[in-house]
């Protein structure tokens, strides 16, 4: 999972968690706690996005009509 929208797919066809590996170790690497933090409100906010472009209001509502 490197982008929001990988968490949107995953979702979407039936994953209840992912795991985020190059971009944790990127942002620990980078910046330390603070990297992994900047990190993972990145992977946030593009979810957001994706979901809003997607007409999701929840993590429940994304379904596989969504990869179409």
């Amino acid at each position: 999972i490197r982008r929001g929208t990988d968490i949107l797919k995953a979702i979407a066809l039936g994953a209840s968690a992912v795991l985020i590996g190059r971009p944790f170790i990127y942002g620990l690497a980078t910046a330390g706690a603070l990297g992994v933090a900047h990190v993972l409100r990145l992977l946030r906010d593009e979810l957001e996005v994706a979901m809003a472009l997607t007409g999701c209001r929840t993590l429940a509502d994304i379904t596989p009509a969504v990869l179409i």
